[in-house]
């Protein structure tokens, strides 16, 4: 079968075939190809940092580039340095994904789409020695905690292996930066009056997407002992912001709320997470670029720490959907039973990182107030039908979205008790 073809300047690229007009044996669904001008309507959104580009640098692969974070990234270093960089988004464009996050660059004369997948050891290697590849940042990843209870082995095939083939490859070809973008959640539960962590601390993850990224970490630092690799891991919380696929709870909730429908908590609405605008995510690994130092741990982190309850109250007032009294609130506001196991709250310190010059820019106020904009904007057709995404804990079946049957209620749920460590 024939896969459509990106049209643009550069076009797609695969390990069967060159760019603009190719053949390639991946069966792919046409949903992912299909372009129907809407990201012609939406805003070019980057970060605002820019470095004296370095120059031993010249050819970059972002993995995950059609995903969200990356496509931050990507935006960015193609805009930010057109003459110095060249940029190449690989992406296998699973269910998460959109072209139309990358689409406003086909035009760019350093920019190249590559449809390729993490654990196909020959599509990743094919890209980095067509391309010449000098710098990696390998965002791609299984990252939907809630998927990883009912697929694990899913997490551990692209974010082991997957990391493996990246590693392996990138080692043949001799590399000379390798940035691994894995995640605060490998360090486990952090307790409200405990400290927050530092790049030190030690990892201990509590549910099998973060064991699956502290494994991914353990490769590298394999491949830098052993192979004297030259690599960076970068260590962030949780990032929002415009492009988030909905399967995450802030486009979610505001996606339900624009259709008139209830969010939906899991638990009690109680456990915390602390927020980055995707914006300073970006600035963070340019940062991280141009000034981090081979061989070190970066954590990237904010301190707007936020409970789910609360960014509901906060989402509602954003939306202006009345919610003042408990009735109304009610209204909008379900409740579901919990993970097995869901972290009460995260708490990374970022000093190391703020040492290099970066800091956040974007207050959780005004950045929720742009991402709710975006979405009721786009939210509805960027990926096409999310009607399934949106329950509260969808499935994933061969790249296919499938919507869950799990009963809601109007009273918060109680966590399931934990037994204390011996």
């Amino acid at each position: 079968m024939t896969a459509p073809q990106v049209k643009g300047t550069n076009g797609a690229h695969s390990a069967n075939g060159t760019a603009n007009g190719s053949a390639t044996t991946k069966v792919t669904k046409p949903r992912f190809f299909e372009d129907y001008g809407i990201w012609k309507q939406a805003p070019i959104l980057t970060g605002s940092t820019k470095f004296e580009p370095l120059p031993d640098v010249k050819n970059i692969m972002i993995t995950g580039g059609a995903g969200f974070i990356a496509c931050w990234l990507v935006r960015h270093l193609t805009l930010t340095y057109p003459e110095a960089y060249n940029i190449v988004s690989f992406d296998k464009l699973d269910y998460c994904s959109s072209l139309n996050n990358t689409r406003m660059l086909n035009d760019k004369r350093n920019f190249t789409f590559y449809h390729g997948d993490i654990t196909n050891p020959t599509e990743v290697l094919d890209c980095m020695e067509r391309f010449n590849i000098d710098t990696i940042f390998h965002f791609a990843a299984q990252s939907h905690v809630d998927l990883s209870f009912g697929n694990s082995y899913g997490f551990t095939h692209t974010n082991v292996y997957g990391t493996h083939v990246m590693l392996e490859s990138a080692k043949k070809i001799g590399v000379k930066r390798f940035i691994h973008v894995s995640t605060d959640e490998v360090y486990g539960e952090v307790k409200d009056d405990d400290d927050d962590l530092l790049e030190t601390s030690i990892l201990s993850p509590t549910n099998p997407y973060a064991a699956s990224k502290a494994a991914a970490e353990m490769l590298v630092h394999s491949y830098m002992k052993s192979f004297k690799l030259p690599a960076i891991i970068v260590r962030s919380n949780n990032v929002y912001g415009p492009h988030q696929f909905p399967e995450k709870i802030i486009p979610k909730f505001i996606c339900l709320l624009n259709r008139q429908r209830p969010t939906v908590l899991h638990g009690d609405g109680s456990p915390t997470r602390r927020y980055l605008y995707a914006g300073d995510a970006a600035d963070a690994f340019d940062t991280i670029l141009h000034k981090g130092s081979l061989g070190q741990v970066y954590n990237v982190g904010s301190h707007d720490e936020i409970s789910n309850i609360e960014l509901c109250r906060m989402l509602l007032t954003e939306m202006s959907i009345p919610h003042e009294s408990q009735e109304e609130f009610n209204k909008w506001v379900k409740y579901t039973h919990d993970r097995p196991f869901n972290d009460h709250r995260y708490a990374i310190d970022a000093t190391k990182l703020r040492r290099l010059g970066w800091n956040p820019n974007t207050s959780f106020t005004d950045g929720l107030k742009i991402t709710v904009a975006w979405y009721k904007r786009f939210g509805e057709e960027w990926w096409g039908d999310i009607s399934k995404v949106l329950s509260p804990f969808p499935i994933v079946v061969e790249a296919e979205v499938v919507s869950d049957k799990e009963e809601i209620c109007d009273e918060p749920q109680r966590p399931r008790k934990r037994k204390s460590p011996t």
